[in-house]
C-alpha cells in the first residue's frame, strides 16, 4: 500500500480474541527484515553467520528483501518490505535482524487486512515494539526477542535457551518452563571487530530472581515491551483508551542499551500507573537490565548497585498501583544475553508459589 497511511489508533479488542498465527515447518522461506536499523549493512559478517544459523538452528530457508542490508532507507521502503513479507504465501514467519529507535514512523503506513489474511509468527524486541504492538492491537499474537543480529550472529554459538524458544516460536508450538542459565551479558563484541564471530562478550553470573507480591499462580496473555518504546506508544496514541483491556494478563517490561536509570524508570512506571495498565494485570515480569554500554563497563559493585535500584523501583512502583500482582524481577528476556524469546499476546504462567515461570509457544 505505497504511499497511504493507516489509521494509528487501534481498534478496542478484547486480549482473548488473538490469533496464534500457524507455525512454519522446516524447509519452509521465512523473512529476515530490518523494520528500523539496517544492522546487516552495517556488519554483514555477523549477518551471514546469522543466516547460516538460522538454516541450522531451525531448518527455515532466510528470504531478505530491499531494505535488509539498506542503510538509511525510508520508513516507507521499509513498511513496503514488512507488507511484503505477510502478502507473500510462501513465507511462513518473519523475523527482525535488530531494534532501532524510528520504527513509529513505520507501523502507521502498514495495512492490517494484509496481515489478518495471513498471520505468520513475528519475533522482535527492543524498537519492534511497535510493531508488535501493532499487531497485537489488530489480533495477531507475536513473540519477543530474536534479532538475528545480536543473538544468532555473534559469538561460537547460539545460546541454547534461545535455540529453545525460537524453535519454539517458529516451529513447535511447545509449553517451557522459563529458566536463569546462570550467566548473563549487557554488549557482546563490536561487530566490526573479527573476534565478534567466535567470541561472546564479557558474561558474568546472574543473581536470584525477585519474587514480590502475594503467593498465587497466574495465568494470562502478555503485553508489554521495551519500557521507553512503551512510552513513545503511549504518547503517540497507539494504545485503547480502555487499559482494562490488559485485565488479568502478564505485563512484560525491560530497559534498553540506553541504561536509563531508576528516577527515569520510576517516572515512566509511574505514568503507567496513572494510566491504570499496572492495576489491569495480574502478573508483571521484569527483565534483567543491561547497566553497560559498549563505550562504558562500570565496576562490578556499581553494576550490581544499578540492577538493584532498578528491582526495588520496579517492585515498590507496581505495588504503590497494585498491590495484588505477581511480581518476578531478573527474568533473561530484552536486551541481555542469553535472551529467551516470550510470547507477546500469547499465553505465560508466573507462579509466585511455586516461583515459576511458563511460557506456551502455540
Amino acid at each position: 500500500m505505497r504511499g497511504q497511511t493507516h489509521d494509528s489508533a487501534p481498534p478496542t479488542l478484547g486480549v482473548m480474541s488473538l490469533t496464534s498465527p500457524p507455525k512454519a515447518v522446516p524447509g519452509d522461506r521465512v523473512a529476515v527484515i530490518s523494520p528500523s536499523f539496517a544492522a546487516p549493512g552495517f556488519a554483514p559478517e555477523v549477518h551471514e553467520q546469522a543466516m547460516r544459523r538460522l538454516a541450522e538452528v531451525t531448518g527455515l530457508v532466510p528470504v531478505e528483501y530491499p531494505t535488509t542490508r539498506q542503510l538509511g532507507s525510508s520508513a516507507q521502503a521499509r513498511a513496503d518490505d514488512i507488507m511484503a513479507a505477510f502478502a507473500d504465501p510462501s513465507i511462513r514467519a518473519v523475523l527482525a535482524t535488530v531494534g532501532g529507535e524510528d520504527q513509529i514512523t513505520v507501523v502507521g503506513r502498514l495495512d492490517p487486512d494484509v496481515v489478518r489474511a495471513d498471520p505468520k509468527p513475528f519475533c522482535g524486541y527492543s524498537d519492534n515494539t511497535n510493531l508488535l504492538n501493532w499487531l497485537w492491537a489488530h489480533g495477531i499474537q507475536g513473540f519477543y526477542g530474536g534479532s538475528t543480529q545480536v543473538h544468532l550472529g555473534p559469538g561460537p554459538e547460539v545460546d541454547a535457551v534461545h535455540a529453545a524458544s525460537l524453535r519454539a516460536a517458529l516451529l513447535t508450538g511447545e509449553r517451557l518452563r522459563i529458566t536463569d542459565p546462570g550467566v548473563s551479558e549487557d554488549v557482546g563484541k563490536d561487530w566490526t571487530d573479527p573476534a565478534a564471530l567466535t567470541q561472546f562478550g564479557d558474561r558474568e553470573p546472574t543473581e536470584p530472581w525477585s519474587w514480590a507480591g502475594p503467593a498465587r499462580s497466574v495465568t494470562g496473555r502478555t503485553w508489554g515491551g521495551c519500557i521507553e518504546v512503551l512510552q513513545w506508544i503511549l504518547t503517540a496514541g497507539r494504545f485503547p483508551d480502555d487499559a482494562g483491556i490488559l485485565g488479568g494478563g502478564i505485563l512484560l517490561l525491560e530497559t534498553s542499551e540506553e541504561v536509563i536509570d531508576a528516577r527515569e524508570f520510576s517516572w515512566i512506571l509511574r505514568s503507567m500507573g496513572e494510566r491504570g495498565l499496572l492495576a489491569a494485570v495480574d502478573a508483571v515480569l521484569v527483565a534483567r537490565p543491561p547497566v553497560a554500554t559498549m563505550e562504558h563497563a562500570p565496576p562490578a559493585r556499581d553494576r550490581a548497585a544499578h540492577r538493584e535500584r532498578q528491582r526495588d523501583t520496579a517492585i515498590e512502583m507496581i505495588a504503590r498501583y497494585n498491590p495484588d500482582a505477581v511480581v518476578v524481577v531478573g527474568v533473561p528476556f530484552g536486551h541481555t544475553r542469553p535472551q529467551w524469546i516470550l510470547p507477546y499476546g500469547g499465553v505465560m504462567t508466573v507462579d509466585g508459589a511455586a516461583r515459576e515461570v511458563w511460557a506456551e509457544y502455540a
